[in-house]
Parts: C-alpha cells; structure tokens; sequence
C-alpha cells in the first residue's frame, strides 16, 4: 500500500522521482487510513478511504466518498478561505487525495480541549457561525445539488448506521428512527459536512478549520446542526457534575448558527435538529458508533432513558433540551 500511495504522489508531482518520501500513519479517525507524509523540509497529509470502517460493527461504506471529502474542501475552501485544509492534489482512481498538514501545536482538535475541560463559548459560536454560512451559501449556489447528489453514500455512512440501525436495537421506537431518516433523506436545502464534530474541527489561530468531510451531501442542514450540538450533549453528560460550560457552548454554536439562517424558515429547521438529537444521542449509546468516552454504565442509563423518553413524547426544542442536563442532580 506505502508504494501505491509514493506512486500516486508522483503522478502529482508533489514527490519528485528521486525524492524519498517517509510516510508516517496518524491516529483518530476510523474511515481512512491518514497519513504524514514527510519530503525533505515539506510535510503534508494524505487520505485514503476503507472501504471497511475500524469499528466493531459490520459497517462498510463506498469508497468514493474520498473524491466527495476533496471536492467538499475545494467547494468550501473558495467560499470561506482557510475554514478547511488546502487540498495539494487528488487521484482519484487511487481514491486519495493529498491536503496541507496543520500541526498540533498550531492547530489542537478542539474534542481534547472539551474533554480536558477547556470550554470557550465564543470559539463555540464560531464554529456556529461558520457553518451556517456554509449552508447559505451553498443553497443559494445552483451548481451544488447535481455536484453533491451523494445519498447513496450519506444513507451508508449516517442514516443507516447512526438511525436505521439504533431502531432494530429498540424495536418500539423502530418507526419514529425510521420517520427521522426519511425526512433527512427526502430534505434537501444545503450542502451537509456530515460529520461536524468536535474530533473534526481544529482550533485554530484565525478560527475553526474543518476537516473530514466524506460525507458531504446535498440535504437537510439540520442534520449537521444536531450532528454537532449531539456532541455538547454527551460532554455535558460525561461532566454532569459541572456541565454549565458544555451547555454554553451548546446554546452559543445554536444561537450564532440560526442568526445565519436565510435560506429556509429558522424556527422549521430548527425544530428539525431538535427532533433529531434524541435519536442521535440513543445512535451513540447503542448505534454503530457507539462514543468512548462514556463508559460509566450510571452516564449512559442516564442518557438511555432520557433519550427514549424525548422521542417517545416529541416536541422539546433546541432551547429546551439543556434543562434536562440541568437539573439532573437537582
């Protein structure tokens, strides 16, 4: 595989052909296999998809969802310059691509810094910001739906594993996941990440920077609102004793994301994400992707229940839901 991807890089000419090349895997993700690639002083990333994802369950997934994640940076990248790595080069019968290395130390993931505590609500309401005018501008761009008409791939990689699924493990709530998934998959109003989470997001100097957008799709931007505000949620529930910090976050990225919303009713979509949290808060408990860092049994009956309940008796909205973290010991 080391020399498919040296090959592939000098059809890019970005490696000489008497240069060596040092590659050097990363960690974090489970859908590709990252890695550094090190050319004398130059140093930058490159991503091939799997089409077997790194986790327990069965979960594959097609790999041309590499070319969607280069096409997604390129797309964002002229809108909103510097919100996502620059991408250097792409082979696509490789299913590779190559894009700029932004290091730790520059550019920390902003999942460490919550789970170390470290909570700023105004980099929150960037990150907010900033994907709200992803959505704007990619729904007011004729060009996108046709170039992001990717449901077969969003059905595989998030419908399916994180609804579809998480209905067969509680067969009574089996119809209200499968209403959920259909309205995501029959919405289509803006270009979707897909996976706006914290373990993809950097914090950098000027703001966030995007990463690992394979999943990116022409629908329903609530999904990728709930995506991220889920993340808040399950940080305020593994901090519960302290989650005020957590639910600022939560409040400010929703806040400063609908001042954006011009493309559609702002209180339809938002009750859209605020229907889809509790599904996607169950997903991450017994779904195909289940969230490490819960591993207190108390944490996640707590979050078990919580969730069933919303989605048994529908109706909380986003402004709503912070309360119930809130008040748990109370």
């Amino acid at each position: 595989m080391t020399e498919a991807v040296i090959d592939a890089l000098r059809r890019l000419h970005l490696v000489g052909d008497d240069e060596a090349v040092r590659l050097v895997p990363l960690v974090g993700g489970v859908s590709s296999d990252i890695m550094l690639a090190e050319v004398g002083e130059r140093r930058f990333c490159v991503k091939r998809a799997l089409p077997q994802l790194k986790v327990a369950a069965d979960w594959r997934a097609p790999v041309e969802r590499n070319a969607v994640e280069a096409d997604y940076l390129r797309v964002v990248a002229a809108w909103q310059p510097g919100l996502v790595p620059e991408v250097l080069g792409e082979d696509r019968q490789a299913g590779l691509f190559a894009m700029a290395y932004l290091p730790e130390d520059t550019h920390p993931v902003w999942k460490r810094q919550l789970l170390d505590g470290v909570v700023d609500p105004g980099f929150a309401a960037q990150v907010g910001t900033a994907l709200g005018r992803i959505h704007q501008l990619s729904a007011a761009d004729a060009g996108i739906p046709a170039q992001f008409d990717n449901g077969d791939l969003f059905e595989a990689l998030r419908l399916d594993p994180y609804l579809r699924a998480t209905g067969k493990v509680h067969p009574d709530l089996a119809p209200a996941f499968e209403a959920l998934a259909e309205r995501v998959a029959t919405t289509r109003k803006a270009l979707m990440h897909g996976d706006v989470s914290p373990k993809n997001i950097l914090v950098g100097p000027s703001g966030p920077v995007l990463l690992d957008a394979e999943c990116g799709c022409f629908g329903d931007p609530a999904f990728d609102l709930a995506f991220l505000l889920n993340h808040l949620l399950l940080k305020a529930t593994l901090f519960h004793r302290a989650p005020a910090p957590y639910l600022a976050a939560y409040t400010a990225i929703a806040e400063a994301y609908l001042a954006e919303v011009d493309w559609e009713d702002r209180a339809a979509l938002a009750q859209r994400c605020a229907d889809l949290l509790p599904a996607l808060l169950l997903a991450r408990i017994d779904g195909k992707s289940p969230v490490e860092y819960l591993a207190d049994t108390a944490d996640r009956d707590w979050l078990r229940q919580l969730a069933r309940r919303l989605l048994i008796e529908p109706g909380a909205t986003l402004s709503d839901l912070p309360a119930f973290w809130s008040q748990r010991h109370v």
